[in-house]
């Protein structure tokens, strides 16, 4: 009988900071993560930067056609600056196009959100209340023959979308963030949680705790809830350098080198695995890699030699 282990899924390439769009080692990258045991391919939102960052839904719908089997989720798009009809939209027509695989991560988004106000109409100014009602008629429209909403922000009557999900009842929404008030709003609305690969795995033991505290609260049963990590990773002997091209990397992406030694996980394949270890230990019942470089030797590497040892 095979051993079990932690689910993995794996971040598709998607971040291109030398600008050049290569579409043959996307394509070559979701079919091998197929074959190696994977079970999801993930995606990040950026929407302005100054750096090539393809846009999630339309990437996913594209890797819909080459795979048959991964779950293809986001971790996180930015729900506020989203219309959330047009999202239901797009994320159901995703779901039936992958034949029943999409996974909607939605987050509140961090404070560099202030550069889109000009550019995409986007007030911070009641923000959560936003967010919390496009949740709701998200959900609805999944659900519901004709939706109906009343809220500050949105109000329709008996609007109809289709199609539907092809997951019953819907498909999963997960939720990041970190603050006790996002932990809280995730165990409340959505069906999961994701910790952020820019934060620490002493973040997440700290947020997966506060997670447990809240489902107790909720008296919510934490079979209903799902937990994840993604985890920033670079497998290299020599540490040295790995954690300069870490540096390097968090240095574009991030515009702070400093960051990445703070939150990525480095060194041997076995040193990563007992690192990894630990952040299941405290409750992650699925990992997300997310290699900064190298991505398909991590690719090969994560399935062949840590995986296995989770």
């Amino acid at each position: 009988m095979a051993t079990q282990h932690t689910p993995c899924g794996i971040e598709l390439p998607q971040v291109f900071l030398d600008g050049s769009t290569d579409m043959e080692h996307i394509r070559s990258f979701a079919m091998q993560a197929e074959t190696l045991g994977y079970d999801s391919l993930w995606l990040q939102e950026r929407i302005i930067g100054d750096f090539t960052m393809l846009e999630p839904v339309t990437l996913l719908s594209y890797v819909a056609g080459i795979t048959t089997r991964l779950k293809l989720g986001t971790s996180v798009i930015l729900l506020p600056l989203r219309n959330p009809v047009q999202l239901a939209k797009a994320y159901s027509s995703l779901d039936v196009m992958s034949g029943g695989r999409a996974v909607l991560g939605v987050g509140l988004g961090g404070g560099h959100l202030g550069s889109h106000e000009d550019v995409l109409g986007y007030s911070r100014e009641g923000r959560v209340t936003r967010f919390t009602e496009a949740v709701q008629i998200i959900r609805l429209l999944w659900t519901e023959p004709k939706a109906s909403f009343q809220g500050r922000y949105w109000n329709f009557k008996e609007i109809s979308m289709e199609p539907k999900p092809l997951q019953k009842p819907r498909l999963p929404i997960i939720f990041g963030g970190h603050h006790d008030n996002a932990l809280r709003r995730a165990v409340k609305y959505a069906d999961g949680w994701m910790g952020a690969g820019s934060s620490s795995a002493a973040s997440f033991i700290r947020e997966a705790s506060r997670i447990r505290d809240f489902l107790d609260e909720a008296k919510r049963d934490p079979a209903s809830f799902h937990v994840s990590k993604r985890v920033y990773l670079a497998v290299d002997k020599d540490k040295a350098r790995g954690e300069q091209r870490i540096r390097e990397w968090f240095s574009r992406r991030y515009k702070n080198a400093d960051l990445g030694p703070k939150v990525s996980i480095w060194g041997s394949s076995a040193e990563c695995a007992e690192k990894i270890q630990e952040i299941v230990h405290a409750g992650a019942q699925h990992i997300v890699f997310n290699p900064m470089f190298d991505e398909m030797e991590h690719l090969e590497i994560c399935a062949k030699e840590i995986m296995p040892q989770l």
